[in-house]
């Protein structure tokens, strides 16, 4: 497919960089976003750069936030001494969708995978450790997918909290083995973490 401009390839380019994207869809994309007017397509750069610029990790968790702490890490009414350790911030908004959790939570970024090349040292755990160490937690909730990799993160998270004495939970397996928690349905996501289990390590 020869593309006549190299404004017009370029963007579609750039929309192909995007996970799921192939040519032609980028092409579609592209081609809808021309036909639109200038302020309409003002916008749409506009909250693409504010995306990047003006969009904060939340200190205290990881989650996304507009101001350096999170709303939720910020709210008096959730329980601060109850941590929900997950792999990234859709699984944030998967749980919060359930109301059935109002505790606060520790954003990872990933999961321990050594095929992939990734290991403790690249996701969010010593900053979850310190916290462990330094405050009065009750309860650590993992809430990570039931896969080889969230398998292998709670196994090495459960190793390095255990010192610290917390009561240490993960979901019931309501949450089917293999699949990932974001795409898990509320109702059964939302039972998972009110039946939550003791953790424990399997010899």
């Amino acid at each position: 497919m020869k593309i006549p401009s190299k404004f017009l390839e370029n963007a579609v380019d750039q929309l192909g960089t995007l996970p799921g994207i192939g040519k032609r869809t980028a092409l579609r994309l592209t081609l809808h976003l021309l036909k639109k007017n200038e302020i309409e397509v003002m916008d749409f750069t506009q909250a693409i750069t504010d995306l990047k610029n003006k969009l904060f990790s939340c200190s205290s968790c990881g989650n996304i936030a507009d101001e350096p702490i999170c709303s939720i890490c910020i709210n008096p009414n959730r329980d601060h001494n109850t941590i929900c350790v997950v792999e990234d911030i859709r699984d944030v908004m998967a749980i919060e969708s359930t109301s059935a959790f109002k505790g606060i939570y520790h954003v990872l970024d990933g999961l321990i995978s050594p095929l992939d090349g990734v290991g403790p040292q690249d996701l969010n755990i010593q900053s979850l450790i310190d916290k462990i160490a330094r405050e009065k937690i009750t309860e650590i909730i993992f809430a990570l997918s039931p896969t080889m990799e969230g398998d292998t993160t709670n196994f090495y998270l459960f190793k390095k909290l255990q010192p610290y004495s917390p009561y240490i939970t993960t979901l019931s397996r309501g949450v089917a083995v293999g699949s990932e928690l974001q795409y898990t349905d509320e109702l059964t996501l939302g039972k998972s973490l009110l039946q939550r289990q003791v953790f424990k390590i399997n010899n």
